[in-house]
């Protein structure tokens, strides 16, 4: 039986992502704040639900003992929660620049902390999985300045976790989504297209036509990826930073 953990999987790319894991078998614990979301993914495949505030450490820490102690083990953890917010870098309030990273950078942290401990303690030879951003790897991104600066964050942390975990067997890598389809991208939508002065669809226009592939992503996209990741044809991969963007940024 192979457990997995998926934070912020009350909607969006993080629903996508449990129910995928969940599809392949995994026994999936859906976390999220609004424990009532988290619980309606976990019931559509009949998984399990816990509330967690991704940048409470000890709340982190007690989820992660709680599933190793009622499943004897955490095989996989995903490390999705995330929040926006676009405006102008010079706009950008020290508690708007606080609560991104909170959320976004030190939420990774933590959770990573708190999952690879207790797969060290039982000797579980895991993977941990954290969804960054095509924001994480270029700053030609407009009205994110704070979120560019939180996702470079995760793929750097996801490289020193990927360097120290692995002698314990643990693997670690990130995904970073270009433009997908979800309730947080309807929002920056509307942002963008206010701070640009256009309709929302012109601005969803100019994503797709950034994107070669000629289409929004959807969540069903980055789910697959971390499955993959979180999979056996990926044993060997570690320290990564996959690109799940339909070619829109190329490194």
């Amino acid at each position: 039986m192979n457990v997995a953990v998926v934070t912020g999987a009350g909607s969006g790319i993080g629903r996508a992502i449990a129910t995928e894991l969940a599809r392949r078998d995994h026994t999936v614990v859906a976390t999220d704040l609004d424990l009532d979301a988290a619980r309606e993914t976990a019931d559509s495949f009949g998984g399990h639900a816990l509330r967690l505030d991704v940048t409470d450490p000890a709340g982190a820490k007690r989820v992660a003992a709680e599933v190793a102690g009622t499943h004897g083990a955490i095989n996989a953890w995903v490390s999705n929660a995330g929040i926006s917010k676009m405006q102008p870098f010079t706009d950008i309030s020290p508690a708007d620049l606080r609560r991104t990273l909170a959320v976004n950078l030190e939420g990774v942290f933590w959770c990573g902390q708190a999952a690879a401990a207790a797969m060290i303690d039982r000797g579980t030879r895991g993977t941990i999985v954290n969804v960054a951003s095509m924001a994480g790897k270029q700053g030609r991104v407009p009205y994110l300045a704070d979120y560019v600066a939180s996702k470079f964050g995760v793929v750097g942390l996801t490289q020193a976790m990927a360097f120290e975990l692995a002698p314990h067997g643990i693997t670690v890598n990130s995904v970073c989504p270009g433009y997908v389809a979800t309730p947080m991208q309807d929002r920056e939508l509307g942002w963008e297209a206010g701070l640009r002065g256009v309709s929302p669809e012109e601005v969803r226009q100019l994503w797709i036509d950034d994107t070669p592939l000629g289409r929004l992503e959807t969540p069903q996209d980055v789910a697959r990826a971390v499955a993959f990741l979180t999979g056996p044809d990926a044993a060997f991969i570690t320290g990564e930073a996959l690109a799940v963007n339909g070619g829109a940024f190329m490194d």
